[in-house]
């Protein structure tokens, strides 16, 4: 029994001294994948991203940011369909990995990749020009009674603007003409000139002309307000903007942002990456891009993002459905 005990001693003390074996990390740049053109949301997300991992130094290797927004983004989706097994590429995903398989008929679906985490959530409010009704129930109303539709600015057909305007059109009975434009900044643009009478642009894409009091926010589509309390124009902070319910409109939409692997990686590189993300969003250029694009700060992993992107792909899949937009 003494030589059992001195025996399990002198293991131990071997594995105490033993050198731990190295966790996974990436031994070339890492490829950040977005699913849109130069200068849009998820553009300047995935910049802020390659920022703060340089400048923390969170990883050894750097990371490039690789535009595939060919194809309305469906690039991007089946680029990283053919990429398994491969670590050293993470896509930058929001809710296009849900409607351009529906709308297009693509061949791809969000499970052939490996979940790593949502990293934020993206609010939309519905704008206004600084002319017009100065409420909801003025704005609703004013539609209601035009002679032809009121000009609804977006930034894509059958995707998230487009969806939420037939979505207002049920809720209202209101009828809106629907414009995609090429990006938030030319649907402000435009509203801004008055070729359209609204859009529902995200807070960051209207944040320079409601500052220059050129457009109004008229309420938010999200169950509760904006956070923050900081003003943003002369007399306004993004808390400020009542949510749609409150005006009458009862209308919520969340858009995510998240971060995907490629399908068939190991355990230990989507851990990885799940640390890394993490650490992300501890640093002051994640919580200072938050408020000023004026996003929703979140970090879900696991089985919590697993439960929030099938209940996400249902409420997507519900909205396309019910305006139609599912390719037959």
């Amino acid at each position: 029994m003494r030589n059992i005990i001195k025996a399990t001693a002198a293991l131990t003390a071997l594995l105490a001294s033993a050198p731990a074996i190295a966790a996974w990390e990436p031994t070339k740049p890492v490829e950040i994948v977005v699913a849109a053109g130069a200068g849009g949301a998820s553009d300047q997300m995935a910049r802020m991203m390659q920022a703060a991992i340089q400048k923390n130094n969170l990883m050894k290797q750097p990371m490039v940011v690789s535009l595939k927004g060919g194809a309305s983004g469906a690039e991007a989706l089946m680029y990283m369909k053919s990429s398994e097994g491969d670590p050293n590429k993470v896509l930058i995903a929001y809710s296009l990995i849900y409607m351009l398989p529906l709308s297009a008929k693509i061949p791809f679906n969000w499970r052939e990749l490996t979940p790593v985490s949502v990293v934020a959530l993206d609010q939309f409010v519905l704008w206004d020009n600084a002319a017009g009704p100065k409420t909801v129930k003025e704005f609703i109303a004013a539609a209601k009674a035009a002679s032809s539709p009121f000009k609804m600015g977006g930034t894509g057909s059958k995707r998230e603007d487009n969806v939420l305007t037939v979505f207002m059109e049920q809720k209202t009975g209101a009828k809106f003409s629907y414009l995609p434009y090429k990006s938030g900044g030319e649907a402000a643009t435009q509203l801004v000139g008055n070729h359209t009478e609204s859009n529902v642009n995200n807070p960051s894409e209207n944040l320079e002309v409601w500052r220059a009091g050129q457009v109004r926010a008229l309420c938010v589509f999200d169950k509760e307000r904006i956070s923050y309390t900081t003003k943003v124009t002369d007399t306004q902070s993004w808390h400020d903007i009542p949510t749609c319910k409150e005006e009458g409109l009862d209308v919520q939409y969340l858009m995510l942002r998240a971060m995907f692997l490629p399908g068939k990686v190991t355990p230990e590189q989507q851990a990885f990456y799940v640390d890394l993300f993490q650490k992300v969003t501890q640093t002051a250029e994640y919580k200072d891009y938050m408020e000023k694009q004026a996003l929703k700060p979140i970090f879900l992993t696991g089985n919590d993002m697993l439960k929030f992107l099938e209940e996400d792909d249902a409420l997507n899949t519900s909205l396309m459905t019910q305006a139609g937009f599912v390719a037959k």
